[in-house]
């Protein structure tokens, strides 16, 4: 089986999220400075709510450290007790995150309103790529129902949810407006991955994906690929045949350390891609409209982006 390091999770826990919650008059469990308690289970989905909230809520991000492989967290009572408080939990599903599943499971809260992405966007459990925020259609629909829920929670301040929720779809546009300029730019630009993690943003910015599905399902599950698929994405770069390498910046094994070397050796730049997002400094917006113009970087002018 391949390596795959892993280091602790940094869990962000601010003060008031696991004392007592107060009540609101419209019966919310609300933290001391008066916010609806809330959890991402990814620090992508946790910045979100936290646009979509402002003052009104207080969130904790589960897993934000942008140097962890998401896919080997496990939880610790610290992170159950967290969770077990919310009354707002948004969480990816597709199986990565099914740790929090039995936290809600051990917590049952008839108040607590769980956003889960899978489930909200009728994803089937067999979907093979669990990164759902690359997609652009993502968020926009987890902002929705984020809004909603808050506005049921704190009926007082609906109009805020609602007007924030405005605010941040228009704040996506760059990012939309960058990935068509790919699209139109760059038509099927090859490149190759170690991970499906960028996937659905390369299917949006209508690049060719040469690296087999196959091969970067294992890299994802920390399985041996099969000799082929190995072979096949040696030839990636040896045959100069794609124009950027896509890494997993949070996961390291010695095979995929290696065909960074390959890129490296036959000028192929890498673009470092990332699971949980980079902080500080970004919003959700900003790291993926970093991540597309990285990638433009790299197709366009040979530049690689190593770190966000």
């Amino acid at each position: 089986m391949v390596a795959r390091t892993t280091a602790a999770v940094a869990v962000l826990v601010s003060a008031g999220v696991l004392a007592a919650a107060c009540s609101s008059a419209s019966g919310a469990p609300t933290s001391p400075g008066g916010g609806i308690v809330a959890v991402g289970a990814e620090n992508e989905y946790a910045n979100v709510i936290s646009q979509i909230g402002g003052k009104y809520v207080h969130v904790t991000a589960i897993l934000s450290n942008p140097t962890t492989d998401p896919h080997t967290f496990e939880s610790s009572p610290s992170v159950s007790q967290t969770v077990s408080a919310a009354k707002l939990v948004v969480q990816n599903g597709v199986g990565y995150d099914a740790w929090i599943n039995k936290i809600e499971a051990a917590t049952p809260n008839p108040q607590r309103k769980v956003i889960d992405v899978q489930t909200l966007l009728h994803l089937p459990d067999s979907t093979p790529n669990p990164h759902l925020w690359y997609a652009p259609s993502t968020m926009p629909a987890v902002a929705k129902a984020i809004a909603a829920d808050l506005a049921a929670l704190m009926p007082a301040h609906a109009a805020v949810f609602k007007a924030n929720l405005a605010k941040f779809n228009a704040s996506l546009r760059p990012w939309y407006q960058a990935l068509a300029h790919f699209k139109a730019a760059y038509p099927g630009a090859p490149v190759a991955t170690t991970e499906p993690v960028g996937d659905y943003m390369l299917q949006a910015a209508g690049a060719r994906n040469l690296t087999p599905l196959t091969f970067q399902r294992d890299i994802m599950t920390g399985v041996d690929p099969a000799p082929q698929d190995v072979s096949l994405e040696s030839s990636l770069f040896s045959g100069r045949k794609v124009r950027a390498f896509l890494y997993n910046e949070q996961v390291t094994s010695s095979l995929t350390q290696s065909f960074l070397g390959l890129a490296r050796k036959y000028g192929i730049p890498v673009v470092a891609l990332y699971e949980t997002m980079p902080t500080p400094g970004y919003s959700y917006q900003s790291w993926m409209l970093a991540e597309v113009r990285a990638l433009q970087r790299a197709v366009a002018d040979k530049v690689t982006t190593s770190r966000l």
